[in-house]
């Protein structure tokens, strides 16, 4: 039977069980196919904390080197980090991670020189085709004379910290106290370098780095996975909590009261701060998922708002295509031009701390202005038939008077005080529902409308 590596290679990067679903020879291969694919003579390899990390990591660099490409090793590493690593030495990379998922999980997320995305549509594909070609035919010989790469490491850690940090000047804000949960993920590594010098009495929530992720998962975007962060920032009377994911390239914010804030009050604040930046210019992407108040914040501060699907390689395509300045999702990723496009939750964190630092309020009265609106979070529903029941969405609304449509991802429905997108997981057999309304009670009454005709 014929390999097939469709369950671990997805839309976006490469993820499964290891070793069940893929193991370091099958990486070895993936390092080979992706010289194939970029044809690049040199790469950049980081890991994660995961026990399967270093494993994979260096076969793949095997598989690379044994074909002549020099591989720079940067070790332990946060996404955004490998990132940094990317651009700053113009070099394809790839970086061994599973972001959030559990413990037995692992994958690599690649990108091309300068950190541009690799996706299914931009080279994924064809290297999923020459493994799957490779697993069952074995590799294809290496030229006769050819010269194995180089393999030489690289402590990219300081550098990357002095570039975020020259991004936004955070020297003369006023002294902030900021509890940071690791979730036992690569935010451990980063932050103290990152934060290092700066005016912050930081208290650190499981720095260890532990891919076993023993006290919660790294995905703050779960409720459930930043109560401690809560309940500490409150204990500890400090100004705010930041809370990172397994692979540290997502950040999410908690106010002085134990409050999650809105990712979208944080792509609103940050984008005021660039567009300031840059001289009250520019373009500013925002998935369709995000608030109201994102396009209205941006108009507001001189900028032009660019609605994209959701998802990163959109973004980074849409980001690179109008030159935009940031770029900002629902689900906590931040865009930033002067960080090769690519995305870095640690660089939104330290602007949500210059703001904070910048005057004497606290934070939830500084991204009241910013948060606008009430929204549902993402409600998750298992149906057999996505395409059927968004279609029963789509007619019972048909009727409505003042009702606008448009199907850029998903469905989108819109009123003029309310707004919902039902969109089909890739993955699974759910629809996802997001919901957002000017007030608490139109936004339950269309939240419930919208689930039972969905779970009819």
């Amino acid at each position: 039977m014929a390999a097939d590596l469709s369950n671990i290679v997805k839309a976006y990067d490469v993820r499964g069980v290891v070793p069940d679903e893929w193991d370091e020879p099958l990486a070895e291969l993936f390092g080979a196919a992706f010289v194939e694919v970029t044809g690049a003579t040199a790469i950049v390899v980081g890991h994660d904390m995961r026990p399967s990390s270093p494993g994979l990591s260096g076969a793949f660099a095997r598989g690379a080197a044994a074909r002549g490409v020099d591989v720079t090793l940067i070790g332990l590493c946060s996404t955004d980090q490998l990132y940094y690593a990317s651009g700053k030495l113009d070099l394809p990379g790839a970086m061994f991670t599973a972001s959030h998922n559990p413990a037995q999980y692992n994958g690599i997320k690649l990108c091309r020189a300068g950190a541009a995305p690799v996706g299914q549509d931009t080279g994924l594909a064809t290297i999923r085709e020459l493994a799957e070609k490779w697993t069952d035919e074995g590799a294809p010989a290496i030229p006769a004379g050819t010269v194995p790469g180089t393999v030489t490491e690289l402590d990219s850690l300081p550098g990357y910290a002095e570039h975020l940090k020259g991004l936004v000047d955070l020297t003369s804000i006023r002294p902030l106290k900021v509890v940071v949960d690791a979730g036992n993920g690569m935010g451990g590594h980063t932050v103290p370098t990152v934060f290092e010098g700066l005016p912050l009495d930081l208290v650190p929530m499981y720095f260890e780095l532990d891919g076993t992720f023993p006290n919660h998962e790294a995905n703050p975007l779960d409720p459930k996975n930043i109560v401690d962060l809560q309940a500490r920032v409150i204990a500890e009377g400090a100004d705010l909590g930041l809370a990172f994911d397994g692979d540290a390239d997502r950040c999410f914010v908690v106010d002085e009261r134990g409050e999650g804030v809105s990712p979208s009050a944080i792509t609103a604040l940050v984008a005021a701060r660039e567009l300031a930046r840059n001289g009250g210019t520019g373009t500013v992407i925002h998935n369709l998922i995000t608030s109201w108040s994102v396009p209205e914040v941006v108009r507001e501060h001189g900028g032009t708002p660019v609605r994209t699907r959701v998802g990163h390689s959109f973004i980074k395509a849409e980001m690179a295509s109008s030159g935009a300045i940031f770029g900002g999702e629902h689900s906590a990723h931040y865009y930033f031009k002067d960080f090769w496009n690519a995305d870095t939750g640690m660089l939104a964190a330290l602007h949500v701390l210059a703001a904070l630092g910048g005057q004497e309020g606290t934070l939830s009265a500084l991204v009241a202005e910013y948060d606008r609106y009430v929204g549902s979070g993402e409600i998750n529903s298992t149906v057999a038939d996505q395409a059927g029941r968004t279609a029963a969405v789509k007619a019972a609304y048909a009727s409505q008077e003042g009702v606008t449509f448009d199907e850029l991802d998903g469905l989108t429905v819109s009123a003029a005080d309310w707004w919902f997108n039902l969109r089909p997981s890739n993955t699974e057999p759910l629809l996802r529902l997001n919901v957002e309304a000017r007030d608490e009670a139109t936004l339950a009454k269309v939240r419930d409308e919208v689930l039972a005709l969905v779970r009819a």
